[in-house]
């Protein structure tokens, strides 16, 4: 049995974001794609945090920063606060979310409300707006 996924769903990383990471499955709804990339900040996966954005932004993403800031946080835990659309028949969705990250010694409340929307039949991460 492998590790807890660090997106604190209580399931195996193996049988939760693992696959969605190594390119095996692909998220059905916005919520899991969230989750996915929560653990993909947890676990360094900079190539699946750029590919999990529209083609037409990709090449704005740094893989440097991307990098460094996963190094950097430690991504403690996950709480959904709120779902809009974002289920397997939908084209765009809306999740609200905590995620608690720690830097430096010091923990941090990351609130943020994140856009999803398909693209070519997968989920992408449009946007976020994250709440002072």
């Amino acid at each position: 049995m492998s590790r807890p996924c660090p997106c604190t769903s209580k399931k195996p990383y193996d049988r939760c974001c693992g696959p969605f990471h190594s390119g095996k499955a692909a998220p059905e709804t916005a919520e899991l794609l969230m989750r996915s990339r929560f653990s993909a900040y947890a676990l360094g996966k900079v190539d699946y945090l750029i590919s999990t954005r529209p083609e037409a932004k990709r090449p704005e993403e740094n893989r440097e920063e991307l990098a460094v800031y996963c190094q950097s946080v430690s991504c403690v835990g996950l709480k959904i606060i709120r779902k809009e659309l974002g289920g397997k028949a939908d084209d765009t969705g809306v999740v609200t979310f905590h995620a608690s990250l720690q830097a430096n010694g010091r923990r941090t409340l990351h609130i943020e409300t994140s856009t999803f929307a398909r693209e070519n039949g997968r989920w992408v991460y449009v946007d976020g707006v994250v709440k002072e």
